[in-house]
């Protein structure tokens, strides 16, 4: 595997040292935990159909565009107030 070299900020990458440290991994470990980790519009778009598909076979459930939207603004909220207590 060859690597890459990203530049950010001396700030951006001092918080991620301060992270990494607190997790006993390494910068790189830690960017890479994050690539994996997080799905780009496409890949939710997919799994969000691949989900309604399961819950229709396995429950008889049919969850419309209006409620699926309505329960993913749900989530962002709770996530949010969750970030803002946590601040």
């Amino acid at each position: 595997m060859s690597d890459a070299m990203i530049r950010v900020p001396s700030e951006v990458r001092d918080r991620l040292a301060v992270i990494a440290e607190s997790r006993g991994t390494s910068i790189r470990s830690l960017v890479q935990e994050f690539a994996e980790a997080t799905l780009t519009d496409e890949e939710r778009r997919e799994r969000a159909e691949r989900t309604r598909a399961y819950l229709t076979e396995h429950f008889g459930v049919e969850v419309s565009d209006e409620e699926s939207a309505a329960m993913g603004r749900k989530l962002r909220d709770a996530f949010a107030r969750q970030q803002d207590t946590a601040a």
